[in-house]
């Protein structure tokens, strides 16, 4: 079969059964390179290993390392030992992705070799309840958290070129942390992000799936919070001057508004810097994004103003109370229009 790319499908593998086995058995018949990796599987699982090994290169961790190493073994052995043009897309071993919904992700990546592309199920009311909530939450963190929508971010079905290869070894994770990591990262780059809807597969309510619900979901979203430092300790440094200005200026009539518009301009300022260099870490000139984040803190310093003075003078609410309550409403608006239009990462397409 002719084609621009290679086809490379990688399959970590933990604990498979004979599912894995048909799976190797029609990627090879439509002519893809397989690359099965035995993550540390018992015992039970040494002759569907043993039969695939003879159609197709099989790579042993002596322990279980987790999926995200796995992939990461993978791609190291991919990186050198495929020199042309190739097309790398990352399957599960237990049934639950297609031959037909891969060879969707490849062609679509071989037109659009720059792009990270992933296979989106529609998580319907056949969905185990489980990874229904847990994408959502995720989906919607992620999304806060990038800037960048993705509908099913928990897919492990994903596909991209050569030309991703290195900097996806460089991404940190060795379990299922691996794969939102890989989102964070490449949406901060401004790779574009290619959703392609696949069949929704679960094989006995998703009961062999070896996601643990607590320890896997606290690393993912440890990872995802990290990204919304900046705006977190903006809000401290932005309460914490108020507080002292509201001191310093307690015997002026305009305390209140003096005080709030001296500590946005510094907790404003902390809070560019830190996301243009080290959230988002946009590169090149800093004109545009500056020109627009000035514009965004002073509509939302007017605001912010109105606001607090409302609650303080009109409702006679506590200074401090009143600045938490404000710096929490307009939290939300400031921090979606940056990830949005300001430091706007990478871009998902339908």
């Amino acid at each position: 079969m002719n084609r621009e790319y290679k086809y490379i499908a990688l399959i970590p593998a933990y604990n498979p059964d004979s599912k894995l086995e048909k799976l190797v058995e029609e990627l090879l018949k439509n002519h893809y390179e397989v690359i099965v990796i035995n993550d540390g599987s018992k015992a039970t699982s040494d002759q569907v290993f043993s039969n695939v090994e003879t159609k197709c290169m099989v790579i042993d961790h002596e322990m279980n390392k987790g999926k995200g190493q796995a992939l990461k073994t993978g791609l190291s052995y991919i990186r050198d030992n495929y020199q042309e043009n190739y097309i790398v897309v990352t399957m599960d071993c237990d049934g639950q992705h297609t031959l037909k919904d891969a060879m969707k992700l490849c062609k679509f990546t071989e037109n659009h070799p720059d792009y990270l592309v992933l296979g989106s199920r529609k998580l319907d009311q056949n969905v185990p309840l489980r990874s229904k909530v847990g994408n959502m939450i995720t989906r919607y963190v992620y999304s806060l958290a990038s800037g960048v929508d993705v509908y099913d971010t928990q897919t492990g079905l994903r596909a991209f070129s050569n030309k991703l290869v290195e900097e996806m070894l460089e991404i940190k994770g060795d379990r299922y942390e691996y794969e939102i990591n890989v989102l964070l990262q490449l949406a901060k780059e401004g790779v574009p992000i290619k959703e392609i809807t696949i069949q929704t597969i679960y094989i006995d309510n998703n009961s062999e799936s070896h996601f643990h619900p607590i320890k896997d979901s606290f690393k993912i979203y440890k990872e995802i919070l990290k990204f919304c430092l900046s705006s977190l300790l903006s809000f401290f440094i932005d309460v914490l001057l108020y507080s002292l200005f509201l001191l310093v200026f307690q015997n002026h009539n305009y305390s209140i508004q003096i005080s709030n518009v001296l500590a946005r301009v510094f907790s404003a300022t902390f809070n560019y810097t830190a996301n243009k260099k080290y959230v988002f870490k946009q590169k090149g000139s800093a004109i545009k994004s500056l020109f627009s984040y000035v514009s965004l803190a002073i509509c939302i310093l007017l605001l912010n103003t109105v606001l607090l003075t409302i609650l303080v003078n009109v409702l006679s609410m506590n200074s401090i109370l009143a600045k938490v309550l404000t710096e929490i409403t307009l939290f939300i608006m400031s921090y979606i229009v940056q990830h949005k239009i300001i430091f706007r990462g990478g871009v998902t397409e339908k």
